[in-house]
């Protein structure tokens, strides 16, 4: 073809796009080794888009477009009709507005409705044929938030339960619950789950170990199917996983006593480390703060056994005491027991517990028995803890090293 035919087809070409409008899909591009030649070239239909809801926000996205010719487009304009089919086209806004460059975006604050979208591809001032529409996409108008959840956490927390710790609860049926447990001594822990479809919610059990003693704060928030985010539902434990522990057992002489011999009057004295819950040494002390005593007629016995192991009984109450390995040869081949009638005459078994102390003193009363012959070097005794003597926290006792001083009766 001669220049000047190229030429007067460039100008025909030119001619029809103007004919059609700057929307039109086909257009003549020049080839790069001539300037003067030409050749046609077209939009192909925009790729149908894919839609997602957060509230009242439709993010959509969708594939890239080009050329019958493989040349890439510039742009895309995006709308959304309110049917399947027919309708009127809407232009979407925000971020979804005008010539979007890139493959996807958002429309946000989309009215109410169920909308369908669309993706025209753009190149320069040509425009392809629209794509099929979406999905059918409703947006979330509901903007009010969820009612706090309500949180059930342990009473206490202890080193039996520190590892695997039970929170419950109820909030907005089917919302997502994220729970975050705060402490000192570590980072929070969140967790995320669901409600039932009766609001009840219970979170996988926690291990609250990595967190020093202290106040332990839960904190709870909900957020509905629209994105509606509650305000926090709070409570709050106190963590306690020191176990007490045994740290004196000494053997005292009564001021009236023979040294070295055990009689009526002589009494052994066990501190611990913490404050015990006193209805776990006997069920019916009912305070943790006020001194606790038993004294009544032969209403604690103390029994020496002939390997000179001491343990307590009483008619008084259900016991949790332990033993006292007193560390002497203090009974013979026969066992020693220690109760008694009077009260105020000394002949009675007392046994008491002093919270401000830490101490638990036992009195010995009259005696039954023969006891073996005046032990002369101290030596130290130990404690053994009975199963479930616990501290106020429900830490079960421990023994400890025995590294206090020798003593005697």
């Amino acid at each position: 073809m001669g220049g000047w035919n190229r030429l007067l087809v460039v100008a025909l070409g030119i001619l029809l796009v103007s004919w059609s409008g700057p929307a039109a899909s086909a257009f003549w591009s020049s080839v790069s080794s001539n300037g003067a030649a030409a050749k046609s070239d077209a939009l192909a239909q925009g790729s149908k888009p894919s839609t997602s809801v957060t509230g009242t926000n439709v993010s959509v996205t969708w594939a890239a477009s080009t050329t019958a010719a493989g040349r890439s487009v510039t742009g895309y304009s995006i709308a959304r009709y309110g049917a399947a089919s027919g309708g009127t086209r809407v232009p979407a806004t925000g971020a979804c507005a005008g010539t979007v460059t890139s493959l996807a975006c958002v429309e946000a604050n989309v009215p109410a409705g169920t909308w369908y979208y669309t993706v025209t591809p753009m190149l320069a001032l040509w425009q392809g044929p629209e794509s099929a529409r979406s999905a059918g996409t409703t947006p979330v108008t509901d903007t009010t938030p969820p009612a706090a959840p309500k949180i059930t956490a342990p009473s206490a927390i202890n080193s039996l339960n520190d590892n695997g710790v039970q929170i419950s609860g109820t909030a907005e049926a089917n919302s997502s619950i994220t729970l975050t447990v705060s402490g000192s001594g570590s980072e929070p822990i969140t967790r995320t789950f669901t409600t039932n479809s009766a609001g009840s919610w219970t979170a996988p059990a926690l291990d609250l170990r990595q967190f020093a003693d202290g106040i332990i704060t839960y904190s709870a928030r909900a957020t509905d199917a629209a994105g509606n985010i509650s305000a926090p539902g709070t409570a709050s434990t106190t963590k306690d996983s020191t176990p007490p522990r045994v740290v004196n057992v000494q053997l005292f002489n009564g001021s009236s006593g023979v040294a070295g011999l055990i009689e009526k009057g002589d009494y052994v004295e066990i501190t611990f480390s913490k404050q015990l819950k006193a209805s776990t040494l006997c069920s019916t002390w009912t305070s943790n703060t006020a001194k606790q005593t038993l004294s009544g007629n032969g209403q604690v016995t103390a029994r020496v056994s002939p390997d000179d192991v001491l343990t307590v009984s009483t008619t008084a109450c259900t016991l949790q005491l332990g033993a006292v390995a007193l560390g002497k040869d203090y009974a013979t081949t026969a066992a020693l027991a220690f109760s008694g009638n009077g009260s105020g005459s000394g002949n009675v078994t007392v046994l008491s517990w002093d919270p401000a102390e830490l101490k638990l003193t036992l009195t010995l009363g009259a005696r039954s028995g023969t006891p073996n012959s005046v032990q002369l070097d101290p030596a130290a005794a130990t404690f053994v803890p009975a199963s479930g003597l616990t501290d106020v926290a429900g830490n079960p006792v421990e023994s400890g090293p025995a590294t206090w001083a020798a003593s005697s009766f």
